[in-house]
């Protein structure tokens, strides 16, 4: 038996949910084949290719399901095919930290807490997506409340116990982190995963964090998700 079988984890489902993603799936796919657990790749509806592309690349840990579109939905869909006991949430553009798997599995069996998520960084170096992940990281470390770049991860459990996603069209992540909250604190794990700065770059990284902050302070004052997602390009 090979060193990668004697890691793999029949612990662990990571779910990925997928849109128009084949710009970049041979990055996804050489990622999600080095993760030695079970992997539900759930797409929305792209009409790109992509899950062609999936299904010609991926190996046999690697299954490709579709679902209604909507990130939240998505995720749901992945997670209610799963059979194992804990879940994690991936973003497609976004890639764990060597030994990512191992972590989580242990840090959910310790007990400590049921639900937990990473660090972040960008995939670019430069001094305003270093500050821009700094900012992130301290205020989820200081709030408990973090995104889905983070790669959120939870027991299947207590993922049950709140009912999953929210199936709302923006801050789906906000509101399971919300409900996760009243069963533990967030266990922290600050090796970071990598994150594409694709969005950040394309709108100016300013401009971005001046919207992300109105949207979820409108939200706060309680605008609906359905209104807010207008605003918010490539909402799903």
């Amino acid at each position: 038996m090979s060193a990668a079988e004697n890691r793999f984890s029949d612990s662990l489902t990571i779910i990925v949910p997928v849109l128009n993603e084949a710009r970049r799936i041979e990055a996804l796919v050489s990622h999600l084949n080095t993760l030695f657990c079970q992997i539900i790749v759930v797409d929305g509806g792209s009409t790109d290719g992509t899950c062609a592309a999936l299904n010609a690349s991926i190996q046999s840990h690697v299954q490709v399901i579709t679902a209604p579109g909507g990130r939240a939905r998505q995720m749901n869909t992945g997670a209610a095919q799963a059979a194992t006991p804990f879940l994690l949430f991936l973003h497609a553009d976004t890639t764990l930290p060597d030994h990512g798997v191992e972590f989580v599995v242990t840090a959910l069996r310790s007990g400590r807490s049921p639900w937990g998520r990473f660090d972040v960084r960008f995939d670019r170096t430069t001094l305003i997506y270093r500050v821009i992940a700094w900012f992130m990281n301290r205020r989820s470390a200081a709030t408990g409340i973090c995104t889905g770049d983070q790669a959120i991860f939870t027991t299947a459990e207590a993922f049950a116990a709140v009912r999953g996603f929210d199936e709302i069209p923006l801050m789906e992540d906000i509101e399971l982190c919300k409900k996760l909250k009243q069963l533990g604190k967030p266990i922290r794990a600050e090796t970071a995963v990598t994150t594409a700065a694709r969005r950040w770059e394309t709108h100016g990284p300013m401009r971005t964090i001046l919207t992300m902050w109105w949207l979820r302070f409108r939200y706060w004052l309680g605008t609906p998700p359905e209104s807010l997602a207008r605003w918010y390009e490539d909402a799903r």
